[in-house]
């Protein structure tokens, strides 16, 4: 399967939960229109509920959450993601005013997974009108194995310095095909 995912904020270095969870959010209404088109939406009765036992259910309860991940070791799947990153400073300049490159992937990393403990969580964060299911794109950053990032100038000049637009091509892919990720790989 593959789609694209964009984003259009602050990316800051070393983000801490508040930062990533902003990010979630951001991607989470895009994920959940996913779930709206084929061929996802012939299996969000199965892979999101928890009452049945054909398929894996893919929901994991987190503190209030109830968070769906896409790509997950439930259904044997992986990602590989295209990023094209555009910030306010010129091209090359890897070590930067808004952060160095590598730890603002890290974040954006850590955003596209769901959490693991609740203290990578907001402090008292719930789930907002319309996050329940909270839909994200991995359920462990360690199920990208392959990363192309691309960098130029975000031409805005009101933009801050950890401003950042993105737009991230996501390809899944399946470990082993199985009857659960068979037309989602």
């Amino acid at each position: 399967m593959r789609f694209s995912l964009t984003f259009r904020g602050p990316l800051p270095a070393n983000g801490d939960p508040v930062d990533k969870q902003l990010i979630r959010r951001q991607f989470h209404p895009q994920l959940k229109q996913l779930w709206t088109v084929p061929p996802l939406d012939k299996h969000v009765t199965t892979l999101l509920s928890e009452e049945q036992t054909l398929r894996p259910c893919i929901i994991s309860r987190l503190g209030g959450f109830r968070f769906a991940p896409l790509v997950s070791t439930k259904l044997q799947m992986i990602a590989k993601l295209q990023v094209f990153f555009l910030r306010p400073e010129a091209p090359g300049n890897l070590i930067t005013q808004g952060g160095d490159i590598d730890n603002r992937l890290k974040t954006l990393f850590d955003a596209l997974r769901m959490p693991r403990v609740v203290a990578e969580l907001p402090a008292n964060d719930t789930p907002r009108e319309g996050e329940d299911p909270f839909f994200c794109l991995l359920e462990d950053d360690a199920l990208i194995t392959e990363i192309d990032v691309k960098t130029d100038m975000l031409l805005d000049a009101a933009a801050k310095k950890s401003s950042a637009e993105l737009l991230i091509r996501i390809e899944t892919g399946a470990v082993a095909m199985s009857w659960s990720n068979m037309d989602l790989a």
